[in-house]
């Protein structure tokens, strides 16, 4: 069978494409046709090619839908974290000239702030349920028809990074003009990286939110690809065995967090479901300590693979049973992905050295939308890079040791707070754990710890005594931190990325 959403509709229209997060089944027939509603709905407002439209909007087929009636458009589709304020995205909506806001009713409030501190008008404003201001979103193409819209060109993604250092900024590639029918062989290319097929019997879980990059290309590529996509709202451990077991899922996209979540479950738990489906459990984003890699290995077996890319074009890939020869390694770099590591002058060190990560996909060219600067500042040649540091093996495998602007200068040595929080996060009474540099009359910078106590752990000076005690047992004595500081909750997005910007600040501000 041909691929693509639209044609695997008309071939089969009762298939499989989506479960929401209400069980409810969408085959492909009606995800197309609503896809198509939404397009002649964006038309009818006079978007034209290149122009962008921003979502506002929790997992579920409304999301999905917009995404494909922009694709198909020649839209840029712009997917807002929605944990944003509303002047936050208004900055989004501003910075991507968006046309077009679609929100959903739970983020009300940030969306009318957003709209009209951005200034767009009422006519392109909609909304999945109430939000004042805001047209319905049932208005958006009705009485159109649900065919395919006219003159279709293919649209793109513009994600926006993270920001966890200044203003996120879009990354916006070329439009191609090509045949939104015609799936574009890079995504069959990247699933193949996993050694996932079209169609084979595959189902995707997506427990992460959409406007993360590599979350939302998992989701679409694999319904282009005949995988149906099951959608939760909001991750659980437990509930994401139960939908693993319940919908017979074949793979995923994760991050370590939710691993420490699920190997947290008590074992009687984690005996009740049949994790006999997986076939491969990819995870990324965040590093992932060596301890929980491992124990996620002996329970699911070798289907958790690993990798290392970014929004921005290439990668590394590296799979369990390569993994446990090459512990802490993220692996090979993709086909067609170059990786280099290199100095502060730009100059390409050998194997075992420490430098900058560098890397290409191809001849691929991006740039950061309205950021020349940027741009060019994250670039050497026609390598460019997201500031991690790390080596290459002998064999060409890559390892991270952490972000250059994490690493810590104390007494003249670099220390890798990744390190650190990799060992210490293992210590049953820790929640989670982010350490970082502050400033030091005499040594540059000496090491801070901030840790989140377990549930039912209270803080005090014999825990400190203790994970130092702990950390004195696996760590050089120039690691260890020198003062240890709690709080309830550390701040992290739901993709286990840490906001670790957020603690430094209070102790440069102190």
């Amino acid at each position: 069978m041909e691929l693509g959403l639209w044609t695997i509709a008309a071939a089969e229209p009762e298939r499989i494409a989506l479960v929401d997060p209400d069980a409810r089944e969408i085959g492909y027939g009606e995800l197309a046709a609503k896809a198509n509603r939404y397009a002649r709905g964006l038309r009818e407002q006079g978007l034209e090619r290149g122009d962008a439209v921003v979502l506002l909007l929790p997992n579920g087929e409304d999301l999905v839908a917009a995404y494909f009636a922009a694709i198909q458009t020649g839209l840029y589709v712009v997917v807002v974290n929605w944990h944003l304020v509303g002047p936050e995205v208004a900055y989004i909506l501003g910075d991507s000239g968006a046309k077009a806001f679609l929100a959903h009713e739970r983020f009300a409030d940030v969306a009318v702030v957003a709209a009209d501190e951005a200034g767009l008008a009422g006519e392109g404003r909609f909304a999945v349920g109430a939000v004042p201001g805001f047209r319905r979103i049932e208005e958006l193409g009705a009485g159109l028809g649900d065919g395919r819209p006219e003159d279709r060109t293919a649209g793109s993604p513009m994600l926006y990074t993270s920001g966890t250092t200044g203003r996120p900024k879009g990354v916006r590639r070329p439009l191609t003009g090509a045949d939104p029918d015609q799936v574009p062989v890079a995504s069959t290319w990247f699933f193949g990286v996993f050694g996932l097929q079209p169609f084979d019997d595959h189902v995707h879980l997506c427990g992460s939110p959409l406007y993360h990059t590599a979350v939302l290309n998992f989701v679409a590529i694999s319904i282009q690809l005949g995988h149906t996509a099951v959608l939760m709202d909001r991750w659980d451990a437990e509930d994401m065995l139960r939908l693993i077991e319940r919908h017979r899922v074949t793979h995923s996209h994760m991050v370590p967090t939710q691993f420490r979540r699920l190997l947290a479950l008590p074992d009687e738990v984690k005996a009740k479901y049949d994790m006999g489906s997986l076939r491969v459990m990819i995870h990324g984003a965040a590093p992932c300590p060596l301890e929980v890699k491992r124990r996620m290995l002996d329970w699911w077996g070798p289907v958790v693979t690993e990798y290392y890319a970014a929004t921005e074009g290439g990668g590394t890939v590296i799979n369990g049973e390569d993994w446990l020869r090459k512990p802490g390694s993220v692996g090979l770099p993709w086909p067609g992905s170059t990786i280099r590591i290199l100095d502060d002058a730009g100059e390409e060190l050998p194997a075992g050295e420490v430098g900058t990560v560098y890397m290409k996909m191809g001849d691929s060219k991006f740039e950061y939308h309205r950021d020349r600067e940027k741009t060019e500042k994250a670039r050497v040649g026609d390598l460019f890079t997201l500031g991690d540091v790390g080596h290459l093996d002998d064999d060409g495998y890559l390892y991270l040791h952490d972000r250059k602007a994490d690493m810590i200068i104390s007494g003249g040595v670099n220390i890798y707070p990744a390190e650190i929080e990799g060992e210490l996060v293992m210590h049953p009474k820790v929640a989670d754990i982010a350490v970082f540099g502050v400033p030091h009359e005499d040594w540059g910078e000496e090491i801070k710890a901030v840790v989140q106590p377990a549930d039912g752990v209270d803080p005090s000076p014999e825990l400190t005594s203790e994970l130092l005690d702990y950390a004195a047992t696996r760590l050089a004595r120039f690691k260890l931190p020198k003062s240890v500081d709690y709080l309830p909750e550390l701040p992290r997005d739901p993709n286990g990325k840490l906001y670790k910007r957020r603690l430094r600040e209070r102790y440069l501000q102190s």
